[in-house]
């Protein structure tokens, strides 16, 4: 799409859905190149010699990088235009997963692994931004929303697919299937993809000082906040839900995903409009299904029990069980599928557009480093007081956020957007 028609889709109000959707699936494509080969460690392991553990480095190795390059990479990209930017990770990504479709030694791999870390690090800091431009201001929540669902079907359909075709058609394939997807983007992006110009010397903001603008560092104190209770809580719930009795794991992953689309769809279409009170909304019912989860699990989910009688329940569910735990399990994926999207837009709103690839490159870092504590914590908690103890463990983090952002309503998170 060209400028001027971009520029006049702006004017009018209307949505570049084809622009959208090729960032959608450029954030799809980033998070199937770093969780995919956490679903084929055996076959990863056999094929490239080493014990399943060592394979599983594979995944922190891209984590890790992506974590560390996303403020200095982004810092010394700024001044470039933006599509060669994004063209050139999408080009990475085809070249790294080329790689480790057809490597046979674990090195090769991990050096494969640790540069297409390094192109979503790069990736991620600017998605929002990119998504943010392309759109009028009273379109931006639902643009980022569009673009981060991405990270949902990746997630809930991605992952399973890819896993289902490694096993059909052996690891290698889906590899260079990825590979293949981010070639079609580039081609993509070219296509549909506006280009952006970088920001020029004279008037680029330090990142020192897009962190100390107003509502920036409130914004990334509550993101740290909520993927620490999150993740101490997502990270574990297999041994939660084995010692609180649900049934299956796959089955409240499956409420869970569920439950998160529905989320961020909800959240794309209000988002604009009433941004803070969406917030407050979701955090307050993560706090909620914890709060449930903590009281239920730690009693067994007996007191709420249903009958024994006939009726339907869920594969891996018994009649036994209690509905209201799989239904906190419902709302907190549902209500955490807004987050990310909310916090996103919050922080452009505060950094401005022009200034968002910057404050979402720390945003980066820090939802890395979110989740790397809270799946630390969790850990420790998980083994020094039980599974019961992790809802308790989250519930006051959440909680926390959820104040924050209720007392920050001047710059942070304002009723209105300026």
């Amino acid at each position: 799409m060209s400028g001027a028609t971009i520029a006049d889709a702006v004017r009018v109000g209307r949505m570049p859905w084809s622009g959208l959707l090729a960032l959608f699936s450029a954030a799809f494509t980033a998070v199937m190149t770093e969780l995919l080969p956490a679903g084929l460690l055996p076959q990863l392991g056999a094929a490239l010699g080493v014990p399943e553990g060592r394979a599983g480095f594979l995944v922190t190795a891209y984590a890790v990088a992506s974590t560390l390059s996303a403020i200095p990479l982004t810092a010394l990209l700024r001044g470039l235009p933006r599509r060669p930017v994004l063209v050139g990770t999408l080009a990475g990504f085809a070249l790294f997963n080329t790689v480790t479709a057809l490597s046979s030694s674990y090195a090769v791999t991990f050096g494969a692994r640790v540069l297409a870390g390094v192109m979503g690090g790069i990736l991620w800091a600017m998605l929002v931004g990119y998504a943010a431009r392309m759109v009028p201001v009273e379109r931006r929540g639902r643009a980022i929303a569009i673009v981060s669902a991405g990270i949902t079907v990746a997630l809930c359909a991605g992952i399973p697919a890819g896993a289902a075709l490694a096993s059909a058609f052996g690891w290698r394939t889906a590899f260079l299937g990825l590979a293949v997807v981010a070639v079609a983007l580039v081609g993509w992006v070219l296509w549909k993809v506006p280009d952006f110009p970088g920001e020029a010397a004279t008037v680029r903001v330090p990142l020192r000082r897009v962190a100390v603008l107003p509502g920036v560092r409130v914004i990334l104190g509550v993101t740290v906040l909520v993927l620490v209770g999150h993740q101490v809580m997502y990270t574990y719930l297999a041994p939660f839900v084995d010692f609180a009795g649900l049934g299956r794991t796959s089955v409240v992953l499956l409420v869970f995903g569920v439950g998160t689309v529905a989320g961020i769809w909800v959240t794309g279409v209000v988002i604009d409009r009433f941004p803070r009170v969406t917030l407050v909304v979701v955090l307050a019912v993560v706090a909620g299904a914890m709060a449930v989860l903590a009281v239920s699990g730690g009693q067994g989910w007996a007191p709420m029990a249903v009958s024994e009688g006939p009726g339907w329940a869920p594969p891996g569910f018994s009649g036994g069980q209690s509905w209201a735990p799989l239904g906190a399990v419902a709302l907190w994926g549902a209500a955490f599928g807004g987050v990310p999207t909310l916090l996103q837009s919050a922080l452009v709103d505060a950094s401005g557009a022009g200034n968002a690839d910057a404050a979402t490159s720390m945003q980066t870092t820090v939802y890395n480093a979110g989740i790397a504590a809270g799946s630390l914590a969790g850990g420790l908690v998980l083994e020094g007081a039980g599974p019961g103890a992790l809802p308790w463990t989250s519930l006051p983090l959440v909680a926390v956020a959820l104040a924050v952002v209720v007392a920050a309503r001047r710059h942070a998170f304002p009723a209105c957007r300026a």
